[in-house]
């Protein structure tokens, strides 16, 4: 059985109570394994110590003045906030057709959440028509990838997302990933820096300082 995403309702935009300036496109969250507790987008959690694979909730509120960190918020908090702030999500991929809940390692693979796991082990997908999401929604003039853009597969996918913005005037950014795998940027950054350095546990501080050298305030 194809592995949709655990939002897919979501993935179009079509929901929405409010007009969107902003929008931040992921990769994938997968409806199964079912250790998949996610809430919402970017919400996994392990076992119950707050987020600790994904920092997007910490980050994303505190780029605006006088808001807080909304890691240990559910997910009707989260999106409270998109609402006021605008900010529309969505991912890349959303099916993995060929993905076959019976096999153990498919769904290792998929449980990985890793993208590079994705994009090397399977080949049929659907996947989220972000053009049309920028067609339907002309509101939106900001748009953010959470993913680090490597290997042919995923730049084929944004590629002509960025295409499309350069020819409407919308502005297309990568953000450094929120998930732990920032810290390799950290510690480069950490290496060419010596004296403005960051550790493992104030890893949310650098991925917020590279967030707001990124935003469009």
């Amino acid at each position: 059985m194809p592995c949709n995403h655990k939002f897919i309702d979501y993935l179009n935009l079509e929901h929405l109570d409010f007009e969107p300036t902003t929008l931040i496109v992921g990769t994938f969250n997968p409806e199964w394994p079912a250790g998949n507790n996610a809430e919402w987008f970017y919400g996994r959690t392990h076992h119950h110590h707050g987020n600790q694979n994904n920092n997007f909730w910490d980050v994303l509120p505190r780029l605006y003045q006088g808001e807080h960190s909304l890691i240990n918020a559910v997910h009707a908090d989260w999106k409270a906030f998109c609402s006021r702030k605008q900010i529309a999500l969505t991912d890349l991929i959303t099916t993995i057709k060929d993905a076959d809940q019976d096999d153990p390692d498919d769904v290792a693979l998929i449980g990985n959440y890793a993208d590079n796991a994705i994009a090397d082990n399977f080949h049929d997908f659907v996947f989220t028509d972000i053009i049309s999401l920028l067609q339907n929604n002309p509101t939106i003039n900001n748009v953010y990838i959470t993913n680090g853009v490597n290997g042919a597969f995923w730049n084929a996918l944004w590629t002509p997302v960025v295409h499309y913005c350069e020819e409407n005037n919308i502005r297309s950014t990568t953000l450094l990933t929120p998930s732990k795998n920032a810290r390799f940027s950290m510690f480069a950054h950490n290496h060419n820096n010596p004296n403005n350095q960051y550790n493992m546990a104030n890893l949310n501080e650098y991925i917020l300082m590279r967030w707001q050298e990124q935003w469009h305030f």
